[in-house]
Parts: structure tokens; sequence; C-alpha cells
């Protein structure tokens, strides 16, 4: 439960919302912001005509008014419908590979997390229109999943790259995904669509059906939408990358998955164009894992990690107001949004230590443990905006609280001496806990001419966290209270009427989670055991970018320079301690973290359908206080191009993709099976389609493409400890019928 401090915030908040709900409408009207794009009122977006990152799109992510990207300082990554429905990805991360500054962590059509800038799991905010996915039962490493939403059901992406605590609080430290879904809407008129899907991967079998129907009468406008997914293991490439050989075809398991995804949607729209809404998805998942290849056949440490996804469930509800056109004295816009959601898994994972060389064969000991959580969770986002003719002023209140249950248990066997000795434990390794966390913020959008703009924010968070039970053997206070305050100054001048420049000067904090401040037991690795650590402090960064935009007739482009330090980082570090014959290891703040680094991207429209992009990253991480301890888990550089051709009439279209990753030198020695060095790599794709038919309201559309052309065997480099390769050449197609 939230302590007095916090229960002051939230009465304060109330009495805001009390004040705006009563406030009359204003004598003098403004001009009423936008609201944010994904409602039911929002403004629609013109997709890009390469699809790729583009400053020709709007964003909402960055500043919560809909904003010409070219107008945002802070560095804005769009993917539109045309590149969502042309990709055919597997989840929304799959569409991020080839976005500047972004990396991605995990394997196979599940198990897929983005990271920004060098930071990954809790230090990513992933959210889906607006409101917050992550959930405080993740471990640091790994993040929310951004399959909970189906590529069918999103409008578009929006990536913010650096500090977004301003207007999101915690976790947003190295940037933002925000999933933007279809949304129904009515104007007055009775209509009714729909459509249907089939797509095939030839890696894995995968095999995937959609369907969706959607439409309005009156003031009433529904959504209803649905996939269901079979995808097997897929197997990487013979091949070599660094020390590791494959002489053959290797499946990669549990890199598939069994999965489904169902969502529906009521919107009711005013005459006065007030919107009240309604949202229920569910998302469910067998048989996932986080991948894995045999040791003997990488050459690496012979210890055996198989870790499994059983069984994912997540339900959530949300429902809300907006509005946009109040004309009140202290608000043009107000938005609500409440949610509840439920999310439960299952994890097993299997991990074998054999005995040194010496003993018998399979001398070891094996290792199966299982773990049920269940959270639940609820929130609830409030925010208005005013405007005026020089300033857009945006203001709110946020608040979610995690209750998190879960069992937990363990079989010890010992293998090698005569029977095998077992030893079994359902000690929970992590007790039911609470978090809770509520913020007030504001930001003002000052225009004081119309080559000049600055934005002004700041927020105070104050979150809380508690187990119900007391933790055995836990050092210092179990319940743990902490009060964060963070700031953000954004500037855009216009050199000339297509050249601006731009920068950001922001904070932002991450308050550590149930796992990192309650978790005692062995490490997910089974190399160790893990200590609790309740009075871990919030990470806190300090981010810089400054850059330049351009955008004229056929081009556009972009460069941005950047600077994140994150001060009391939480990392896991090895004490002098041992248990049952494990090193023991705790979660602790260290001085600082940094990234710095160069992301620059361009688009250009050529002659007779034709049009050209390219980005380009450079990535350096240190840790300043231990540099002798790498942190060179993502690449070093990184260079995406594309070709696009459309025929005139646009019923054509083809594009051709690379992505070359540099060499990464600054990783832990012996960290990997690849070795000391992460080698380049190369990735080719090739995709096209066609607009088969149409009749009348009726159309098909049917894409192909292959990925990874040239069949190269490669990881990415967050992948690379435990040697998880990308799958081999692969068949895609895709058929839409719509109506």
């Amino acid at each position: 439960m939230l302590h007095t401090p916090a229960r002051r915030l939230a009465a304060a908040a109330s009495s805001i919302l009390l004040l705006l709900s009563a406030a009359p409408a204003a004598s003098h009207a403004q001009q009423a912001p936008k609201p944010p794009t994904g409602s039911a009122g929002a403004a629609p977006v013109a997709d890009s005509t390469l699809g790729a990152t583009s400053l020709r799109s709007v964003t909402i992510t960055a500043t919560r008014v809909t904003t010409d990207v070219l107008k945002v300082a802070a560095p804005v990554s769009v993917i539109d419908s045309t590149r969502i429905s042309t990709e055919l990805p597997n989840s929304a991360a799959d569409l991020l590979r080839a976005e500047p500054g972004v990396d991605i962590i995990g394997t196979g059509v599940n198990q897929v997390r983005p990271a920004i800038r060098g930071q990954r799991g809790q230090r990513i905010l992933l959210l889906e229109d607006g409101i917050r996915l992550n959930n405080s039962r993740r471990q640091q490493d790994f993040g929310e999943l951004p399959a909970l939403v189906d590529p069918s059901q999103l409008a578009r992406v929006e990536v913010v790259r650096g500090a977004a605590s301003v207007l999101y609080g915690t976790d947003a430290i190295g940037g933002v995904v925000n999933l933007i879904t279809r949304s129904p809407r009515a104007n007055g008129i009775d209509r009714f669509g729909g459509r249907l899907g089939y797509q095939y991967g030839s890696e894995g079998a995968l095999s995937k059906v959609s369907a969706g129907v959607s439409g309005s009468s009156g003031h009433l406008a529904y959504s209803l939408d649905g996939t269901a997914r079979v995808a097997g293991d897929y197997s990487a490439p013979a091949g070599t990358y660094g020390n590791v050989r494959l002489t053959n075809d290797t499946p990669l398991q549990y890199s598939g998955v069994r999965d489904n995804n169902a969502s529906a949607a009521l919107t009711f729209t005013s005459a006065s164009g007030h919107h009240l809404f309604a949202r229920f998805e569910h998302y469910g998942a067998n048989d996932a894992g986080f991948g894995y290849i045999p040791p003997s056949l990488i050459g690496s440490d012979p210890t055996v990690i198989q870790i499994r996804y059983p069984y994912q469930e997540t339900s959530r509800l949300t429902f809300g107001f907006r509005s946009g056109t109040l004309r009140w004295a202290i608000a043009d816009r107000l938005d609500f949004t409440a949610y509840t959601q439920a999310n439960r898994r299952s994890l097993a994972q299997h991990i074998f230590v054999p005995f040194p060389s010496g003993s018998l064969p399979g001398a070891g000991v094996d290792v199966n443990t299982a773990n049920f959580t269940n959270i639940a969770t609820t929130g609830l986002r409030a925010e208005a905006t005013k405007a005026t003719s020089h300033v857009i002023f945006t203001y709110g209140s946020d608040f979610y609280l995690d209750d998190a249950r879960g069992t937990d248990s363990s079989t010890t066997t010992i293998l090698g001496f005569g029977k095998p000795q077992s030893q079994v434990s359902n000690r929970p390794q992590l007790p039911d806990a609470t978090l809770g966390s509520f913020g007030i913020f504001a930001q003002g959008d000052i225009r004081p001419t119309d080559r000049f703009s600055v934005i002004l924010g700041v927020r105070g968070q104050s979150t809380a966290s508690a187990p119900r039970e007391a933790l055995i053997g836990a050092a210092g206070k179990q319940n743990h209270q902490s009060s964060t305050a963070v700031y953000s100054a954004n500037a855009v001048y216009s050199l000339t009427e297509h050249l601006s420049l731009v920068g950001t000067l922001g904070s932002a904090f991450r308050s550590p989670n149930l796992v990192e401040r309650y978790f005692d037991g062995p490490t997910p690795e089974g190399s160790g055991y893990q200590k609790a650590t309740p009075d871990l402090r919030p990470e806190r960064s300090v981010n810089l970018d400054g850059g330049l935009k351009y955008r004229s007739g056929r081009y556009t482009g972009e460069v941005s320079a950047f600077r994140n330090d994150i001060r009391d980082a939480i990392i896991v570090q090895k004490t002098s301690e041992k248990l049952n014959g494990l090193d023991v290891y705790q979660n602790v703040n260290i001085g600082k973290l940094r990234a710095t680094g160069i992301e620059a991207s361009g688009e250009v429209q050529l002659d007779r359908g034709f049009s050209a992009a390219a980005n380009y990253t450079t990535l350096k991480s240190t840790n300043v206080t231990m540099p002798e301890w790498p942190i060179g888990d993502s690449y070093s550089s990184k260079l995406n191009l594309a070709l696009r051709w459309v025929s005139s009439g646009g019923r054509w279209w083809g594009e051709y993709s690379v992505r070359r990753n540099g060499e990464q030198k600054d990783i832990a020695v012996d960290a990997s099976p690849v070795g000391r060095v992460l080698p380049a790599f190369t990735v080719q794709n090739l995709r096209g389609g066609i607009r088969a038919w149409q009749l009348g309201a009726v159309r098909q559309d049917i894409t192909i493409g292959v990925s990874n052309l040239g069949n190269v065997l490669y990881t990415e480099a967050a992948n690379a400890s435990f040697f998880r390769p990308e799958p081999g050449r692969t068949l895609v197609l895709g058929v839409t019928t719509t109506f």
C-alpha cells in the first residue's frame, strides 16, 4: 500500500479531477489541441511512402499532443500501417530491427523484446495506447512482451529514444515504445467492414490466421479482432560465427509457440464530440521459451540451461473518457483512462551442471524448478491540456498498483553416485508482494515565435513496495518507499523553413521492481544464489541530445548525438559469501553507467516510383565506476539501407533491405562461446506484393518475402552469451482480404 505522502498526492489529484469536471466553459475559447492519436477522436495520419522512419509523420508519444515530427525535439521513430502490413512481423519488436538506436533481445516469435541505446529490460517502458504494459515481476534484463498486442491490431508504433519519465514515470530511462492500436470511430454514418488474413513462414512452419470486423451505427462504433498462431522450432543455418561452428542446420529448441490474441472495443461519441470507450484484450500462449542449443554443438560450457514458458495468459480491460472540445477555463482537452489487468504465467527451468572431468558419465547436479505467478494490476491516467496563442500546457496524474502472488517448487538431484539423491523444496523464491506508484506531472510547450519553441516539464513520483511476509535473512528495511522528481527541457529552433536545430535535456528514473528487492534463491542460470536486497535506491539518469532535422520536397533527414548517464544503476554483484557451495550474488547500486552515440537517418523520393532510405547508429556503453567491467551487450554500429518501388497505380510494390551490424569488441571475457569479439554480420531481406483484385469494397492483397536472403549464421549481440542464433533463410507469405 502507498504510505501517507502518496495518499496526499492521490487526494490532491482527485481534487484536480473534481475541479475539472465542474469547471464552466471558458468565455474566450482557444483552439483545442488534437487528442492523442489512437483515441476515438484522433486525427488520421498518412502513411509514409517508404514505410521507414519518416519526418513526414506526426507523433503523440513524445509530447502527448499530435505534433509534426519535424517540430519535436526528441528523437522519434514512427512506424506506420503500411510498414506493419507489408513486413509481416511476428511481433511489434520485429519492426524495430531496422530502426536507428534500437536493438533486439530474445529469439523466436514470442520472446523478442526491444532495447534502446544500449538499455534493455526494465529500463525500457512499453506502452499500449499510452498506458504502461511493464509489470514489476519481470527480471531486470527482460521487459514485458510486445507480443501481447498482435501486429494486425496496430495502427502504428512510436519509439521515443531517450529519457521520457516526465510524461510516463518509472522505467523510461532508455526510451519508450508505444503500441498504438486501431480504434473504432463513429462518424454518424452506418457502416460495416472487416478483414481476413493468413500468414505462413517456412522456418518453424509458422501458420497464423486472423480475422476482424468493425462498424458503426449512429454514435456507437465497435470492433472485434482475433488471431491464432502455431509455430514450431526454427533452425539456424550451418556456418561459422566467431568460435561457434554449426556443421548442419540446427533447430533452436523452445523457439516456437502456440498462441492466440483477441480484442473487442466499443466507442460512444456524443454530438458534442465527447468520447466514451472500453476495450477488452486477451493473450494466451503455450509452449514458448528462450531458445536453446545443446552446448555440445557449439563447444561451450557443458552446463545445460533450458528455460520455458509452458503457459502465459494476460487479460486487460481498459475504459475511459476523452474530449477535445471542452473550452473550459483550465482545459480544452481531458483524457481519463483506467485499466485492470491479470497477468498469469508459469515458468519451467531445467539446469544440469556436470561434475568435472574424471567423474562418471552423466554425473552432476540436475535441477528442475517451476514457478507460477499471478500479477493483478490496476491503474489510471488522467491528463488535461490547455492551449493559448503561445503555450500548450499539459498536466495530470497517473497511478498503478501491482499485486504479485506466486508459488515455487524445486527438485535438486545428485547423479553419478549410486542411487540418485533428490531434495525437494517449495519455499517461495519471491514472496507475495505489492508495488504501487503515483505521480503528478506538468509540461508546457511554449512557442514565443513561429521559429522557436521550448518544452519544459516536471514530475514528482512516489513509489512503495512491500512483501506480504517477512523475509528470512534479509538485511535492511523490507517495506520500502521512495520519492523522485525529474525534469525535461526540449527546444526546437527553425534555422530555415526546412531545417531545424533540436536539443533535449532530461532526467529519468527507474524504481527497483519486486524481483530486484525481494528475490531470494538460486539464480535463473543456476550458477549462484541471489539474496534479497530490500533497500535498493531508484536508478536515476540524465540524458542529453542535440541535432538537426531537415525536410524539403523529396528529402528528409536527421542526425542526433546523445549521452545518457545512469547513476545508482542496479547490477547483480558477487559477494564473498557461499551458500550450499554456490557463490552468493546480490543486487547493488553502483556509481555510474554511460551510453553515448550518434544516430543519423535520411529518406529520398526518387523518380519512377522509387524511394530510398538509410540510417546509421554508433553506440558505446561504459561502466564509468568500474571500467574493467565491459557492458557491450548491444551492437557497436548498425547500418540499414532500403530501396522501394511502387507502381504508378499502387498495385505492385517491392523492397530490398540490408542491415549491417558492426564488430563488437567490448564484451566480458569468456562471457560468450562466440569468443572475445562478436563478429560483424550482414542480413538481406527481399519483399514484394500485389493488390490481386478489387471488386467494389472487397480487396485482396498478397505479400511475399524472403528474410535472411544469404542464409547467414548470426546472433543479435544480446543473445550471444547463450548463443541463440537467428533463423536461416525464411520464406514468408501473407494474404489479406478486406471488405
